[in-house]
């Protein structure tokens, strides 16, 4: 119990030291976002501040933002597929979708039998270099209530949140030859979909489709970033260090987050891609300078 207590205290502290100064217009999907496939499986809720997605047999589906943004704080706050969900995936990114040099933040959230810890995938691309897939079993049921994803973007490193704790941290080390996201601006993504070649114990556990429909709850949107003007050079947000995100606050993890992320490593971390030797015999660079 006083382990319990002493993670609700710093998860606690994390969250208000995370917290901006000041709150940004929260996004609302009609107004801020576009389906990408299936408009048929996506329901919006409660005047566009929420949505649905829905994965069958015939088709999953995807949303993204109407503007793509260089740097900054997104999340949403999700409820993910309940029950068994083995082969599914729901994810939330950012992308830059362009082929060759892609640049790309993930959180997949992998289905699992009912009864099985939720894992969330994250991965970076960075200059089109992707292959850098970190694993965390999540510590609650994702699937029970809401719960809330960040990512912070900015020019220091990435940081990918579950409630305020850190799970994933990308430094950018430019200066040791180590790509980084720094040079193109992203769009928000989110898509349900079926993943059963590989989500679930690598492809052993297939979807079962008699649970179908299978359905993924997004509210709270909340995008506090730099929106890239076209053309490019008209905007002068993302090439300042004067936003919250980008000041001394927010360049490092302070001691309570780096306390959290220790926990997090040790406790619920179940595959990170710089150990292992069968796909890397030699180390990725970004993992001897410390990721």
């Amino acid at each position: 119990m006083e382990g319990r207590a002493l993670l609700l205290l710093l998860f606690s502290l994390s969250f208000l030291l995370l917290s901006p100064p000041s709150l940004a217009r929260p996004a609302n999907f009609a107004r801020d976002f576009r389906v990408t496939w299936a408009e048929s499986h996506i329901k919006q809720l409660n005047n566009g501040t929420s949505i649905q997605l829905i994965l069958d047999q015939s088709s999953g589906c995807g949303i993204a933002s109407k503007n793509k943004f260089m740097f900054g704080h997104v999340s949403m706050k999700i409820k993910l597929i309940s029950g068994d969900s083995a082969g599914t995936v729901t994810a939330f990114y950012l992308s830059s979708e362009t082929d060759t040099i892609r640049d790309e933040l993930d959180f997949e959230f992998l289905g699992n039998r009912s009864g099985q810890p939720y894992t969330v995938q994250t991965n970076v691309y960075a200059h089109g270099k992707g292959d850098r897939e970190q694993r965390v079993n999540l510590w609650f049921d994702p699937s029970a209530d809401y719960h809330t994803y960040s990512i912070l973007w900015n020019h220091h490193h990435v940081v990918f949140f579950v409630d305020a704790v850190p799970v994933r941290v990308y430094k950018n080390n430019e200066q040791k030859g180590v790509p980084y996201p720094n040079s193109q601006p992203m769009g928000i993504y989110s898509t349900v979909w079926n993943a059963d070649d590989w989500a679930t114990r690598g492809g052993l556990e297939k979807i079962d489709w008699s649970k179908a429909p299978f359905y993924a709850y997004y509210k709270d949107f909340d995008i506090e970033a730099c929106e890239e003007a076209i053309p490019s050079w008209l905007s002068s947000c993302s090439k300042t260090s004067s936003n919250w995100w980008d000041t001394p606050s927010y360049q490092q993890l302070d001691p309570v987050q780096n306390r959290l992320y220790r926990w997090v490593r040790l406790n619920h971390m179940v595959y990170d891609y710089c150990t292992d030797r069968s796909r890397f015999a030699v180390q990725p660079p970004e993992c001897l300078a410390g990721i």
